[in-house]
């Protein structure tokens, strides 16, 4: 009777291992890796929600990397990644989603705002004064109401959407001076940090008003209230640009970059602003609409 009595016991632990195993298999069922590469600006958000996927579907790798906006662009539309993250819209960049079968997901929006070394003494610009600096008229903070000491203007690279934004928002489209350049926000905060009367622009999800100091223009500061109605017009839309024929693993982890765990909580806490809190669209040719 025993023998028996542990057959049964036996047999039944192997029928829930088995059972267990299939159940596990089709609730999530994804298996394998993505590449998400391009904008820095986005980078922290895309990092933090897929650490957070793949704790649900721990059989998932998604390697996230920077590389500028004009990076992501090109491999995506190239096909040699799974998502191509971007400050601006492909259209920016003369891509042609159609064309090149590629779908825009919007899944955030980032403020961009001004950071300058705290020995430069000040906390507020004019537009006019801001051009001025960007393009090298202004050479001193005692110019402005600072400190005497030198501007040392640092700039993100030429494929940079962060930089195209703050050339289309903040400079007017003016074309900045020639200035040492740098390929992603990271490497800009540091060096702002830690050169006198430096200044440069990052977005702000790596504002740190311990390291340096963020800059407001014309006397409105750089907040979310303020992007939400297009006081403070420097921001752009985080897109992550898919092919229209999607992988699993994609469909799936743009999906969850909407849900309601990832846009009310991880993207407010980053410090990038949700979609739907929005009162006003802007289109690829920077036409604003209210909503």
């Amino acid at each position: 009777m025993k023998k028996l009595l542990y057959a049964i016991i036996a047999s039944a632990i192997l029928w829930c291992l088995a059972t267990c195993g299939q159940n596990t298999e089709k609730k999530d069922g994804l298996v394998g890796s993505i590449t998400a590469v391009g904008s820095s600006a986005l980078q922290p958000l895309v990092e933090v929600a897929s650490e957070k996927f793949q704790e649900k579907h721990p059989d998932v790798l998604i390697n996230v990397q920077g590389g500028g906006s004009g990076q992501g662009l090109s491999q995506i539309v190239a096909g040699t990644v799974e998502i191509g993250n971007s400050d601006v819209f492909a259209e920016d960049k003369k891509i042609d989603v159609q064309k090149y079968a590629i779908q825009d997901y919007k899944v955030a929006v980032v403020g961009i705002a001004p950071i300058v070394n705290h020995s430069a003494g000040v906390t507020n610009v004019s537009t006019q004064e801001l051009i001025d600096i960007f393009t090298g008229k202004i050479t001193n903070w005692s110019q402005v109401g600072g400190n005497n000491v030198n501007i040392v203007v640092i700039n993100r690279a030429s494929g940079s959407g962060s930089r195209a934004t703050f050339e289309k928002y903040a400079l007017n489209g003016t074309e900045p001076m020639t200035a040492q350049e740098q390929d992603n926000s990271g490497t800009v905060k540091k060096l702002v940090k830690e050169t006198q009367g430096a200044i440069s622009y990052v977005s702000f999800s790596y504002l740190d008003k311990t390291q340096y100091q963020s800059l407001s223009i014309d006397h409105i500061s750089p907040t979310a209230e303020n992007i939400a109605t297009n006081a403070w017009k420097i921001w752009a839309y985080e897109h992550m640009y898919t092919s229209v024929e999607q992988d699993a693993i994609t469909k799936a982890f743009i999906e969850y970059m909407f849900s309601e765990h990832v846009q009310n909580e991880i993207v407010p806490k980053l410090g990038y602003i949700p979609v739907n809190i929005m009162r006003i669209e802007r289109d690829a040719y920077g036409n604003i609409t209210e909503k």
